[in-house]
C-alpha cells in the first residue's frame, strides 16, 4: 500500500469529491476487520484557486509548473509515495511537473485517454475551463492512442468558461446555464457524430450528470479518482 498525496484546492469544491470518492472507494475495495474500517493513507496540500488562475491567465508557466512541483515536494515532505493534481486546467503544464517532481505523479488527461480507448471510442467532444479547451492537450493525448478529441468553437468555449467561473467553482448550478451548456453539447454530438462528451473539468460533474445527454459521458474525476485508489493499493 502507497501513501498517496493530493494536489487540492483547484477549486475547493472538486477537491471535496476527490477525498470523499477516494475514501469511498478504498473502503470498497479492501476487507474490513473490526469495528472501524480503515482510511486511505494521504495527505492534501490545498493550493490558492486565485493564484492558478492569475498564472494561467497570464500563461506563465514556468511559474505555475514550479508552483505545482513546489505543493507536491511538500506532499513528498509528508509522506507522500505518489501524487496527483486536481484539476484538469494544472495538465497544461504536467510534462514540466512530471520532470520536475521527486515522486510519481498519475495524470488526470492520460488517465482520461486511457479510459475513452479501454471503452473503444474513437471521437470525443472535450468541455473544460477555457485553458484547457485551447491548449490543444486533449487533442494530443488522444491522438497517442488513435482517438480524436475535438473542442468547442471560441465563442462557446466563452459561454462553458464563465459558467464555470464563478458559479461551478463556487458549487453553483443555474438552470438555464445547465440548458445552455446542454445545449451545446447536443449540437456537437450530433455536428461531429462523437462516441462521448468528456467532462474535462473537475466541477463539470455537478452540472452535466448522466441521463442528461444522450451520450457516454466520461467524468474526468471518477475516472482519475480509481487510478489514484489502484496505485494506493498497488
Amino acid at each position: 500500500m502507497k501513501k498517496f498525496g493530493l494536489v487540492g484546492g483547484l477549486g475547493p469544491i472538486s477537491t471535496l469529491e476527490y477525498y470523499k470518492s477516494i475514501h469511498d472507494l478504498y473502503r470498497d475495495k479492501i476487507e474490513t476487520t473490526g469495528v472501524c474500517a480503515s482510511n486511505p493513507p494521504m495527505v492534501i496540500d490545498s493550493l490558492d484557486l486565485a493564484v492558478a488562475y492569475d498564472l494561467v491567465s497570464r500563461k506563465d508557466w514556468n511559474t505555475l509548473s514550479e508552483w505545482l512541483i513546489a505543493s507536491i515536494e511538500r506532499l513528498h515532505g509528508a509522506g507522500a509515495e505518489f501524487a496527483a493534481i486536481a484539476a484538469n486546467t494544472a495538465h497544461i503544464v504536467f510534462d514540466e511537473i512530471q520532470a520536475g517532481s521527486p515522486i510519481p505523479v498519475i495524470g488526470i488527461v492520460d488517465e482520461t485517454c486511457k479510459y475513452a480507448h479501454a471503452k473503444g471510442l474513437k471521437k470525443l467532444i472535450v468541455f473544460g475551463t477555457g485553458f484547457t479547451m485551447e491548449s490543444g492537450m486533449y487533442e494530443k493525448a488522444c491522438a497517442k492512442f488513435g482517438i480524436e478529441a475535438i473542442v468547442p468553437s471560441k465563442e462557446d468555449q466563452v459561454i462553458i468558461h464563465n459558467i464555470i467561473f464563478p458559479n461551478l467553482e463556487a458549487g453553483i448550478v443555474l438552470a438555464e446555464e445547465k440548458a445552455a451548456m446542454l445545449g451545446i453539447a447536443n449540437k456537437m454530438l450530433a455536428a461531429h457524430q462523437a462516441d462521448a462528451l468528456v467532462l474535462g473539468c473537475t466541477e463539470l460533474p455537478l452540472i452535466i450528470k448522466e441521463g442528461d445527454l444522450d451520450t457516454v459521458l466520461i467524468d474526468t474525476t471518477q475516472v482519475h479518482i480509481e487510478a489514484i485508489v489502484r496505485e494506493i493499493l498497488s
